[in-house]
């Protein structure tokens, strides 16, 4: 009886036109939305979800962290994976995402603008980059040395800072492009930087706050735009790069194998190369993407600085042991 009744309705529901799916409680359509896990930084991110759902209608949820916090929340989810696209301040970090299966391909509009390099096989995209300079308070130094063994002489003991490389991805990134670049003399540079009282301040802002507030008189490694944002807040800091060179990172933006919104997640990578999201990022300092448009006037552009030769398949694969030394001479 209930099985002939259920039948009358189906029948009387599609004469009148009703929609079979939402009477008997079927799923829904996606929503019209794009997760993202982001590590930031944070007024970038925002600025670019605002510009990304007034031009497109796609509603951005999205958790920041740094990137450590982004992968691991990544791994936790496992199971049940959240995320549609994943931007980190790492490259390497990327690599390994990458290299563990766990991203899709695709091609966006605008990639074939970005700098050489920064394009992995249409997996990773540097939509943006910092580089890692020497920051340092001007109230407190007037000389602030020009290379990076500077910072194990007498003159700068006890008054150095750099971001914590297990905190902060883009100081891992310099530990590893050292080793690289200096593999006969990097382990006594970095023990000689303990010796010489070196800090540890967490991740990129605290390391610059101790910097501000002249707890410390200088910053290694740390990300620019950072700085370059705070100087043009008036504040008494400067920064450099070192004669020997440095290390320019990418921030890789990446869609996710397991995205549940993948149209979207395809057109907020398109969007993140567009001209509107390219100027967000030259105007917060940071290095645009693409090499077509300018970065900031008042930051030393990435054709105007000496660059590390990189091998990030290398520094991808020896990151982890190279900071558990580093970690070991600090403890």
């Amino acid at each position: 009886m209930m099985k002939k009744f259920s039948r009358v309705v189906l029948v009387v529901m599609l004469i009148l036109g009703v929609s079979v799916p939402v009477l008997f409680g079927a799923a829904a359509a996606p929503a019209n939305r794009v997760v993202v896990y982001t590590a930031g930084p944070g007024s970038l991110s925002d600025k670019i979800a605002e510009g990304f759902e007034a031009k497109t209608g796609i509603s951005v949820e999205m958790f920041q962290g740094t990137t450590g916090s982004v992968v691991g929340r990544l791994e936790a989810e496992q199971d049940n994976p959240h995320a549609d696209v994943v931007v980190l301040a790492s490259w390497p970090s990327g690599m390994e995402l990458m290299n563990r299966g766990w991203l899709q391909q695709y091609e966006p509009v605008n990639v074939d603008l970005l700098h050489d390099g920064w394009n992995l096989d249409n997996y990773l995209f540097g939509y943006s980059a910092s580089a890692l300079g020497v920051t340092y308070n001007t109230d407190n130094i007037t000389d602030p040395g020009n290379d990076w063994t500077d910072y194990v002489k007498p003159e700068f003991k006890d008054i150095v800072a750099m971001p914590d490389p297990s905190a902060s991805g883009s100081a891992l990134d310099f530990l590893a492009g050292y080793v690289l670049n200096f593999p006969d003399t990097a382990w006594d540079f970095f023990q000689g930087l303990r010796d010489n009282g070196l800090e540890l301040a967490g991740a990129n802002r605290p390391a610059l706050n101790s910097v501000l507030t002249a707890a410390n008189y200088l910053v290694l490694a740390g990300v620019d735009y950072m700085a370059y944002g705070d100087m043009a807040l008036g504040n008494p800091i400067d920064i450099y790069y070192p004669e020997s060179g440095t290390v320019v990172n990418p921030r890789p933006a990446m869609i996710l194998k397991t995205a549940r919104n993948m149209e979207n997640a395809q057109k907020y990578i398109d969007y993140l190369l567009s001209d509107e999201a390219q100027q967000f990022v030259a105007d917060l300092y940071i290095i645009p993407g693409r090499k077509d448009i300018d970065s900031h006037p008042d930051r030393v552009g990435y054709f105007d600085m000496n660059v590390f030769d990189l091998d990030w398949d290398w520094m991808a694969e020896n990151q982890e042991d190279i900071n558990n030394r580093f970690q070991d001479i600090f403890r």
